[in-house]
């Protein structure tokens, strides 16, 4: 049963972490004390609930708690070294758990275990940190709030930072809260409606002064040649240039992206200030850690060509790792860690909108989700003040924290695909779903196509949120709609690897039966839909450079003749020699392209359902029920073939232990002889 203080905690996260203007995804924490019976001993324990490492405060569950004794915390005061050992207080904080201790405790926790409060929040509010980041924060605070709120000068987050605000609550009684200088701001309350009070006074008082009391064009004098594109045009743009930049942005390391127009950042790109304010980076610690200290910035206008804005980003991205190099060389010692990477983590495009890039697709969106905090926070400061973040040697010695560096290392291994980004046709039913399934559960993000739309995303739907999957509708015949479909998936994740040409249908009938229309439809839909997919895709995946997989489901009937299906066949054999003619063009480019020959995949198919199957039991005199196990019969394994094992075979090719196989057709047909390919 939850404990009531327990309850009351959840309650206040989740409406506090709701709520952007609040806190960022996964920043801040909050905390309550209460007391516990100790079932050692069976007498009463006070206990501090806070939010452990990594959580977010909007969908914080009980298990997201760490739990200590109060009593232990509070005497590592006697023990603490100072503030030129405050990591040494981190590891001391697992002796002061209570039971199992629940989730790692953060670096936060003395913060709320020292302050003479029973319910404690620190939060990252865009208002809170303008204020935080402003030049004159100090000076601004007093007199916004007087003596009820504050002014704690940056200190990085740990023991000493704790203290701080504890004796900041002893000295002034009146104290609802501080503003922690560069950081964010801490609250508290005797309970917890006082303390949820206090935070969001804190948060609306520094708004409404902002607002009253703020400069009308914090970001300087608008320029009219860096303004929005139209919204059509502006995405047509993004496309075009996604797959770029994400090949830039992988230099190091493959990288997930996400695209957004939102109107704040295309304000920022518009006026005249955004140069000098992108290259003095972000502030909070929970900003930069996701977007890296600073942007890359295209310092070209709006319509500037496509070459152009490559050319100049490939210029702009040797000079940015340069610069990040000599950033990590000026700042490092002996024990820092490794340098993770010089890429940039958040790319502006004027005119445009922005791209931010992470190990998946939750992390890249988050990344721009808080570069957008960090244009609020500048635009907050910069109205009532100057914006003026903490330093670059602090920064340093947040982004390569041990600490930091550790809970990296706690991070699960990556899946086999986690980074490949797979566009699928014909994905709402059969082997096409099967294969989307199986591709997001090896860590791929996912785009189901299929000609039905509504169905194309109910299977998206299936396989988990947009950050793993989405669904579109596209017409493969449609050369308009296959590049929509292209763009749709760069978009989405900031660039394409995998292309899986599945999408298909069959008409069971003989030559003289075959009516121009039946040819037409079913080269239209595999032999001109394969080309269409393979083109559309082939020039996102070149200009990423990264490589990549296309695939064709083929079909064993590509190599076997069989009675009455010829305008089928002749298709799947011209699927089946585009698999070779591409392989041989592509290749310079890293790209493999490999074929599947399916056969007899009845259950769980499109096309049997469509009444290919009882055409076809038709044509051997069984019963349409008894189709897969008459397949079954004539292979030699005797046994059925599925969508999953085709599911299979696709993921195969698609991993590492197939990095030097391209041009080849793999029969999943439960051993079909006359299949053989010679």
């Amino acid at each position: 049963m939850t404990h009531p203080t327990v309850a009351q905690l959840i309650g206040r996260s989740h409406r506090l972490g709701a709520d952007p203007r609040n806190t960022n995804y996964a920043g801040g924490n909050t905390s309550a004390k209460g007391t516990d019976i100790d079932p050692v001993t069976g007498e009463p324990v006070e206990l501090m609930w806070v939010k452990g490492s990594g959580g977010d405060l909007g969908t914080l569950t009980e298990q997201g708690l760490a739990v200590l004794r109060l009593d232990r915390l509070r005497a590592l005061t006697a023990v603490y070294p100072g503030p030129e050992r405050e990591d040494e207080m981190v590891a001391a904080l697992d002796y002061t758990l209570h039971g199992r201790g629940g989730a790692t405790p953060s670096i936060d926790t003395a913060m709320h275990g020292l302050v003479d409060a029973a319910h404690v929040d620190h939060l990252h509010p865009d208002s809170g940190i303008a204020l935080a980041t402003a030049a004159d924060g100090a000076e601004l605070t007093a007199k916004i709030f007087g003596d009820r709120v504050a002014w704690i000068p940056w200190r990085r987050p740990g023991f000493q930072l704790g203290l701080d605000i504890a004796e900041i609550r002893t000295q002034n009684p009146r104290a609802i809260g501080a503003i922690l200088g560069g950081h964010g701001i801490t609250a508290w309350g005797d309970t917890s409606e006082e303390a949820e009070a206090h935070s969001l006074t804190i948060i609306e008082t520094v708004r409404r002064f902002i607002e009253s009391h703020g400069r009308p064009a914090p970001f300087g004098n608008p320029m009219p040649n860096y303004a929005p594109l139209p919204s059509r045009e502006r995405h047509a743009k993004a496309a075009a240039l996604a797959p770029f930049i994400r090949g830039l942005a992988s230099t190091d390391r493959v990288q997930v992206g996400h695209f957004t127009d939102d109107p704040a950042v295309l304000e920022f790109l518009a006026h005249e200030q955004h140069p000098r304010l992108a290259a003095l980076g972000t502030s909070c610690p929970d900003h930069f850690l996701r977007t890296k200290v600073k942007p890359l910035v295209l310092d070209l206008p709006a319509h500037a060509d496509i070459e152009d804005c490559r050319v100049r980003l490939a210029e702009l991205h040797e000079a940015y790792r340069a610069d990040y190099r000599a950033y990590y060389q000026r700042h490092a010692t002996p024990e820092s860690p490794a340098m993770r990477g010089a890429d940039p983590a958040i790319v502006l495009i004027p005119g445009v909108g922005m791209f931010s890039y992470g190990k998946d697709k939750q992390t890249a969106r988050v990344a721009g989700e808080f570069y957008l905090n960090a244009i609020n926070v500048m635009r907050g400061a910069e109205a009532i003040s100057r914006y003026q973040p903490i330093d670059e040697a602090e920064k340093f010695r947040i982004e390569y924290w041990v600490l930091e560096e550790a809970k990296l290392a706690r991070m699960p291994a990556p899946k086999p695909l986690a980074t490949r980004i797979a566009l699928v046709t014909g994905a709402a039913s059969g082997i096409g779903k099967a294969i989307a399934h199986r591709l997001a559960a090896e860590g791929a993000c996912v785009v189901v196509a299929d000609l039905d739309g509504d169905k194309a995303g109910a299977v998206a739907a299936e396989i988990g949120s947009s950050d793993v999957a989405i669904g579109i509708g596209a017409d493969v015949t449609d050369e308009n709609q296959v590049r929509a479909a292209v763009d749709a998936c760069v978009l989405a994740f900031g660039g394409i690897d995998i292309v899986v040409n599945n999408a298909g249908l069959s008409l069971s009938r003989s030559l003289l039966e075959t009516t121009v229309a039946d040819w037409d439809l079913q080269h239209d839909v595999m032999a001109r839909g394969s080309f269409l997919v393979a083109k559309a895709a082939a020039r996102a995946l070149i200009d990423q450079r990264l490589g990549g997989d296309i695939l064709y489901i083929a079909s064993k009937n590509s190599v076997v003749a069989g009675p009455n299906n010829i305008a089928y066949s002749a298709a799947k054999a011209d699927q089946a020699h585009q698999v070779r003619l591409l392989a041989a063009e592509l290749g310079e480019h890293g790209i493999k392209v490999n074929g599947i020959n399916p056969d007899g995949v009845v259950r769980g198919s499109g096309i049997f359902a469509g009444g290919w199957g009882a055409q076809r039991a038709a044509v051997y005199g069984v019963e349409e029920s008894e189709l897969g196990a008459f397949y079954a019969q004539r292979t030699l394994l005797k046994r059925e073939v599925l969508p999953e094992h085709i599911a299979n075979a696709a993921f195969a090719l698609c991993t590492n232990d197939f990095s030097h196989t391209t041009g080849l057709h793999v029969p999943v047909d439960a051993g079909v002889a006359a299949a053989f390919l010679r």
